[in-house]
């Protein structure tokens, strides 16, 4: 099923006629929980891994024996979503927390998790470098990574039509520092929109004009932040948000602009955001199908990923709202 944003409830450029130098083109993925395969573009995987082509570990030091059993954040999703017989509520009670591969050390490589897999003849604006059509982003699920702590997010990319043979058995992490890390199979329903510049970065006469227009007794009322800038939800592309750190420069060390290639949201939707609630849903808008991935990252915010606007080889950045 496609999924259609809603028109916006005001056309804010005929408004402000300004903010057209301010506007941009996102694709929101709108991932939903479906039946998924190596040759589709999907959260959770599998993915399109040659047979031949070792598969990715992560190697930085960090502990790793501590968490929850991969198998048992699934089989408790599956159970809970069939509704568990008083015998099966029993063995989830048996889950828990805890030192579940003691014979882990620090530095011992682990296979990295697939999160989302995008073909750029899915996902309209997706471009990648060196002629590939196939994203893979993959994570390490402890939030033990860089100065920040984030999940460890690695990026491949490469063409399709050069893996002869895909991988049939892919590894997985025995243990996960969160469930929250570990993405539901969903399919992908690639959508794009218009959005525009988020409200903090747009030139101090627009935003007066903007002030002036809200209204700020209305708590109903539409606003230019929630409504008329940037969708929720897991897209490619667009404007970046910045609603905890207000907003920063994320430049490359090779002092050059970074681009936002992927925001990985933990909700498609929130009760701020409900104009962007896709038509197809609006049934199920009081429901959990907000968080179709299970994923959520830091407090229930938005992970983003920026890459290098001249050269993707560069270390990407991660910035979490």
């Amino acid at each position: 099923m496609t999924r259609t944003t809603p028109e916006r409830p005001v056309d804010i450029e005929a408004v402000i006629p300004d903010l057209s130098e301010h506007r941009g083109v996102a694709t929101r993925l709108h991932p939903r929980p479906g039946t998924t395969t190596p040759e589709r573009s999907s959260v959770g995987g599998p993915f399109l891994w040659p047979s031949d082509e070792p598969w990715p570990q992560c190697r930085e030091p960090h502990k790793r024996r501590f968490g929850e059993r991969l198998s048992e954040v699934r089989l408790t999703r599956k159970l809970l979503a069939a509704g568990p017989t008083e015998e099966e509520y029993e063995l989830l009670r048996t889950f828990r927390r805890g030192r579940h591969a003691p014979w882990l050390t620090d530095t011992d490589p682990i296979p990295l998790l697939p999160v989302v897999q995008l073909r750029t003849q899915d996902v309209p604006g997706l471009s990648l470098p060196d002629d590939a059509d196939v994203l893979q982003v993959f994570w390490c699920p402890f939030n033990a990574h860089g100065a920040d702590r984030h999940v460890g997010v690695h990026l491949f990319w490469r063409k399709a039509s050069e893996v002869t043979e895909v991988m049939a058995e892919q590894p997985e992490p025995e243990v996960v520092g969160r469930a929250e890390y570990v993405p539901e199979p969903c399919i992908l329903h690639p959508e794009q929109v218009v959005e525009h510049q988020w409200g903090d970065l747009l030139p101090y006469s627009i935003r007066a004009r903007l002030d002036d227009w809200e209204d700020w007794e209305d708590e109903d009322a539409v606003s230019y932040q929630f409504d008329l800038s940037i969708p929720p939800g897991w897209k490619v592309g667009g404007f970046a948000p910045w609603p905890v750190t207000g907003p920063e420069e994320v430049t490359c060390a090779c002092g050059r602009r970074m681009d936002l290639l992927l925001t990985i949201d933990s909700r498609e939707w929130d009760r701020g955001t409900r104009s962007w609630v896709p038509l197809e849903d609006r049934h199920v808008a009081d429901t959990d199908a907000n968080t179709p991935t299970r994923v959520v990252v830091g407090r229930g915010g938005r992970l983003m990923i920026f890459v290098c606007s001249q050269d993707w080889s560069h270390p990407h950045r991660l910035v979490l709202q």
